[in-house]
């Protein structure tokens, strides 16, 4: 029998699951106006991971840095989605091309976390 705060989590579960659609849906909507712009494209990718459809997000992330190269963020959160997925060795090869496009552009800060990602898998 469920208890009456069983239901109430059910129900704030299946509210998120509604929400992150929604969401899914007009970020879609955006790159589809939008197929090059970074903004709508980071904001699908990192919807994909929020739900977990890292597949999707990765190739949301590859579609961003394709027309976007130095989106210096697509690299760090790409190449972490990558190695959610076991894909290892695509992930630092992700991170390595990170470093080099933002080492060119002066993100030092970026550069630093990608570096650390890389050191941490060896």
């Amino acid at each position: 029998m469920d208890t009456p705060s069983q239901g109430v989590a059910g129900l704030d579960a299946i509210v998120a699951v509604a929400m992150a659609n929604g969401r899914i849906e007009i970020l879609k909507s955006m790159v589809e106006q939008d197929p090059k712009g970074a903004f709508g494209r980071y904001g699908l990718a990192m919807e994909h991971v929020n739900v977990g459809d890292l597949a999707a997000a990765v190739e949301q992330f590859q579609a961003l840095l394709e027309h976007n190269p130095t989106y210096s963020a697509g690299y760090f959160h790409g190449g972490q989605t990558l190695e959610k997925l076991g894909r290892i060795d695509e992930a630092r090869a992700l991170y390595r091309r990170g470093i080099e496009v933002t080492t060119s552009t002066g993100d030092g800060h970026t550069r630093s976390e990608l570096e650390g990602a890389l050191a941490l898998l060896g």
